[in-house]
This record gives C-alpha cells, sequence and structure tokens, in this order.
C-alpha cells in the first residue's frame, strides 16, 4: 500500500496561555495563527481537519485560506478534558493531585475530566476515519501525545518525552491498513 503523510500541529498560543485550558473555547492569538500559517506554509497537503474549538479552528481556517481547501471539523480532535481543573493555572490546583495526575491521568483523572485512555480512544477513532491522503491535522497537545500512542505504541509516559509547544508540527508516515502503522518523519517547533 502507498503510504500517506499526517501532520498533527497543535494550535497557536491562546489568549489565556499558562493554564489547564482542554475543552474551554479559548481562541489563539493573531500571532499564535501566523505560527501555525508558518509552520503549514510549504506542505503537499490534500486535507484538512481541524478540532471543533476556535484556538485550533482559527489555524485551520487560516491555512486553508491560503490553499482555496475546505477545512473538515472534528470534535474528536479535541484536548483532553481537564473538568473541574479547565481554566486553572497549575498553581490553584493541588500539586499532590496534580502530580498523582501527571503521573498516571488515566487512574488520576481531573475531578468531572476525562481519562487518558478516553483521549486515546477518540483519537484512534478520528484517525482511523481520515481519508487516504496527505492530511493536516490542527489539533491539541493532548490529542497529539494520544496520537503518538495510537500509531508509534507510545505509553502516556513516554508521549511525555519531548516538547510539543503551540505551533510545533509533528509529521508522519503511514501505511494505511488494520492496524495502521506509522513512522514518525519530522517533528518542528
Amino acid at each position: 500500500m502507498t503510504p500517506v503523510i499526517l501532520h498533527l500541529l497543535r494550535h497557536g498560543a491562546p489568549e489565556t496561555a499558562g493554564r489547564m485550558i482542554g475543552h474551554s473555547d479559548i481562541p489563539s492569538t493573531a500571532a499564535g495563527i501566523e505560527s501555525c500559517r508558518a509552520q503549514a506554509l510549504n506542505l503537499d497537503i490534500d486535507h484538512i481537519v481541524s478540532s471543533d474549538l476556535r484556538r485550533a479552528q482559527h489555524a485551520a481556517t487560516a491555512i486553508a485560506g491560503d490553499r482555496a481547501l475546505p477545512v473538515a471539523v472534528d470534535p474528536r480532535w479535541r484536548e483532553l478534558n481537564f473538568g473541574d481543573w479547565d481554566g486553572l493555572s497549575s498553581q490553584d490546583i493541588d500539586a499532590a493531585t496534580l502530580g498523582a495526575f501527571w503521573d498516571d491521568p488515566d487512574e488520576n483523572p481531573p475531578p468531572r475530566g476525562e481519562r487518558w485512555s478516553a483521549l486515546v480512544d477518540r483519537v484512534a477513532a478520528a484517525l482511523a476515519d481520515l481519508a487516504p491522503k496527505n492530511t493536516l491535522v490542527v489539533t491539541h497537545g493532548g490529542a497529539m501525545r494520544a496520537a503518538l500512542g495510537v500509531l508509534c505504541g507510545f505509553d502516556q509516559r513516554r508521549s511525555w518525552a519531548f516538547a510539543l509547544p503551540y505551533s510545533a508540527r509533528l509529521s508522519f508516515q503511514i501505511w494505511p491498513g488494520s492496524p495502521q502503522t506509522a513512522q514518525i518523519v519530522a517533528l518542528h517547533s
């Protein structure tokens, strides 16, 4: 089978950086959107997908406008739901509770939040539904790390072994099939 290229692009810096903004619909700054556009400038893509949150959607729309491509919106590419922590800074959360979450987000999810395995499951479903085309997905850091688990077998701890700052792009070569097999071909931050 012929491989395709999948680019995962983290949204640009949000207006309220430094907070746990999972499902909060906070937009990116203008500079953050421009940074995403720069990351996508020379990509050979046939399809653009975006999380349904504004901080991803606005960047995807700007990139799509540069190429006259439509944007397919898929809420499965949302960030992890931080529940009661959404909108808080890490200093606003009990250190031991937050530490337990970072150590094992599946066993210690945020109060009324989402388990890591639920994020991985929805990203896996979104990946399985992608058309076999060179695709750019504008998404979030957590969803990108979940994709690393699905495509490359990284566990949650290994997926945090490198930085994915705002506007980072992680690119894979993917061989369609069941299961999908993938190789990381680039990381640009």
